[in-house]
């Protein structure tokens, strides 16, 4: 490992050292921001893009997104993405994992739990009111599913258990595999960063192509829309927009200031901004959710345990097979994240589409925000720890160097 990189690795890890408190100080501040300040948090939370009334891409957060991306997109050689295309097992592994997985693992924890385990507590008789599914006009008192149509203040809404609405908002994390935040999950263990957009990629392209169709059969509606607006508008902000400003600006930097520069200079400056990044964005999501989490903090719990666990057993699975498959840690590390993380972003703005704000379903989406950040930062030090476990070659040495050591 180069003089230079080393530097880099050292300034990194030492950011790193305390990086779940700085985590959790971030919420508790997002939180009190949101509590004494309400109408700058209210005001930031409206400055979004919309797609059918939806709020699909906030502006503050995808500003945050950008700078949490953008270090990672520039430092890529886009030869190495190429090379990383051609190897296959850890894109097979991920989509196996993302659709023929993952899905159904959510379907049946979330229904056990919520709907055996802690149905007594959540109200085994209580409801709740969401919007009918697109297309269907049924008259009052007709019965759909679990659901009857009922006239609520003028409008007909479907009357459904509560704790369906919650396994809705679950369904809808379970079917949308990461393809943002990935990216710095794998970024912080220590993986293959070109692999890693490899995976973002062809995720983003499966997900236009299974979201829709797999989560309207698991939902039962049967008339779940894809929500292609939403899903584009998304991955194209959250991904397609720093790839983009990573290409051109490290083409125009190797260009006017050399490989030297660019390594030894430029890239040294970058180092913190991405945690910095998602620090401030967590921050702003707490700001803007504080008041659900505090007006709701069993339900948050109820829902939090599944989520939990079907983000810490799809890891596992996806882990176990890669260590399996042979795969090296840099490759296993990334395939295993990007299973376990959630694109809530989308998951938040279906659910709103199709069910409404103020439904359970949207309650729970936004507990895939609350749970997503510390649990994955978790899995990411397991990683670190355990990156021994898999073949490395002599080459990635020094990536062996900082993974093997336990962040302190």
């Amino acid at each position: 490992m180069n003089e230079p990189q080393a530097s880099s690795r050292r300034s990194l890890k030492g950011f790193e050292r305390y990086l779940t408190l700085w985590v959790l100080l971030s919420m508790g501040a997002g939180v009190v921001l949101g509590r004494v300040a309400p109408s700058v948090a209210e005001s930031l939370d409206r400055l979004t893009l919309d797609v059918k009334g939806a709020p699909v891409v906030s502006i503050p957060i995808a500003i945050c997104l950008f700078f949490m991306m953008y270090p990672i997109m520039v430092k890529i050689d886009f030869a190495e993405v190429v090379a990383a295309g051609r190897n296959a097992r850890p894109v097979l592994l991920t989509l196996f994992v993302n659709w023929c997985v993952k899905p159904f693992t959510m379907l049946a924890i979330a229904t056990f739990f919520l709907g055996t385990v802690f149905r007594h507590f959540i109200g085994a008789e209580a409801t709740d009111l969401v919007q009918l599914p697109f297309g269907l006009d049924l008259p009052a008192g007709a019965t759909l599913g679990e659901g009857q149509v009922v006239v609520h203040e003028g409008v007909k809404l479907l009357r459904i258990p509560l704790w369906r609405s919650y396994l809705a908002g679950c369904i809808l994390l379970g079917v949308a595999p990461c393809t943002a935040m990935v990216l710095v999950w794998g970024y912080l263990a220590r993986g293959r960063d070109a692999l890693t957009l490899v995976m973002v990629a062809i995720n983003s392209l499966a997900m236009l192509v299974l979201y829709g169709v797999l989560g309207g059969f698991l939902l039962g509606v049967g008339r779940l829309p894809v929500p292609w607006q939403a899903l584009m508008l998304s991955i194209g902000i959250y991904v397609a927009l720093p790839l983009v400003a990573g290409i051109v600006s490290r083409k125009w930097i190797l260009a006017a200031k050399g490989e030297q520069w660019f390594r030894e200079k430029f890239l040294h400056l970058l180092t913190p901004i991405t945690i910095a990044a998602l620090l401030v964005t967590l921050v702003l999501l707490f700001s803007f959710k504080g008041d659900v989490i505090l007006e709701n903090p069993l339900t948050i719990l109820w829902i939090a345990v599944p989520l939990m666990l079907q983000t810490v057993l799809i890891f596992g699975i996806a882990y176990a097979l890669a260590r399996g498959l042979g795969l090296e840690y840099a490759d296993a590390a990334p395939a295993a994240l990007i299973g376990a993380s959630n694109h809530f972003e989308v998951a938040i703005a279906t659910a709103t589409m199709l069910f409404g704000l103020s439904s359970g379903a949207a309650l729970a989406t936004v507990v895939g925000v609350l749970i997503e950040v510390p649990l994955m930062l978790a899995l990411v030090r397991f990683c670190r720890r355990t990156a021994g476990w898999f073949p490395t070659p002599a080459s990635a040495s020094d990536v062996m160097e900082d993974s093997c050591t336990p962040p302190r």
